[in-house]
């Protein structure tokens, strides 16, 4: 049965705006809000739950560090919270690149001992930002085994999600999903696809989610895009979706994610 989720992501603005970053900063690991936060991380467990809301995924970047004192802290907080921890999302890297491909593989193999002192069960990975090429793809083919093996070492799965240049369109990725032998797992996201065939290309990958990044559209402050929404949920629930379904709020034009969270919520309650 589909459950409810929600993405450190939606919370961004919450937590600080804190700075992205990825493997330019030569392994230099965590990042500090950049405005007043209203809530920390290590809270974030909490809060959610208090939204009704149980299960999360985190962006690498929201980490403000990576000792082990604070994983360790962070963990006790999730489990004190009733909070799963279901992917922490590695949101850089290139594991593609024409000329840093080994620097990133290494930096987002970095992560994957950080989800399992988490207890997350995935670590969402990016397949790759280049364009769709014979030889792109075997590189981030090649990549991607080498990260499962070592995210298996570690007790976690490895997913990656309908994002970025390599797996742009169904074809690449199917293959690469096939290719992967049951080693990679899906994210479904609902946004990151806008082509004219969207919805035909979404249909073609829908039966290998496993969770979603339920990601609405916003054509102005709060106000949804529910016919989209309701597609691409109808499209999972076709296809006997049973993961957790993951808020992704990302309007800039509506500054309270609290009320757009809800809007989501309010959709999402009738799938699971």
């Amino acid at each position: 049965m589909p459950t409810l989720s929600v993405s450190s992501w939606s919370l961004h603005r919450n937590l600080g705006n804190v700075p992205f970053y990825g493997p330019e900063r030569g392994g230099q690991v965590g990042s500090q809000p950049s405005k007043p936060a209203q809530f920390t991380v290590l809270e974030l467990p909490a809060r959610i739950a208090a939204f009704g809301i149980t299960t999360l995924d985190l962006c690498h970047f929201h980490l403000p560090n990576c000792d082990a004192g604070y994983l360790s802290e962070l963990r006790v907080e999730l489990e004190r919270a009733g909070v799963t921890l279901w992917t922490l999302l590695v949101d850089a890297g290139d594991i593609t690149h024409p000329q840093f491909a080994q620097r990133d593989l290494a930096w987002v193999e970095s992560w994957i001992p950080t989800a399992q002192a988490l207890g997350a069960h995935t670590v969402r990975v990016i397949a790759g930002r280049q364009d769709p090429t014979p030889e792109t793809l075997q590189m981030s083919l090649k990549g991607l085994k080498q990260l499962a093996a070592k995210a298996q070492q570690h007790g976690v799965k490895l997913t990656i999600e309908n994002w970025f240049g390599l797996v742009a369109r169904p074809a690449e990725l199917l293959w690469m999903l096939k290719e992967m032998d049951g080693q990679l797992s899906l994210k479904f996201d609902f946004g990151n696809w806008d082509q004219p065939s969207k919805y035909e290309d979404l249909a073609q990958i829908a039966q290998f989610a496993e969770s979603s990044h339920a990601k609405a559209h916003f054509s102005s402050a709060y106000e949804i895009d529910r016919k989209d929404y309701v597609r691409c949920l109808d499209m999972l629930r076709a296809a006997q979706f049973d993961g957790p379904h993951t808020l992704i709020y990302d309007d800039r034009e509506g500054p309270d994610e609290w009320r757009g969270l809800q809007i989501e919520k309010d959709i999402v309650q009738a799938y699971l």
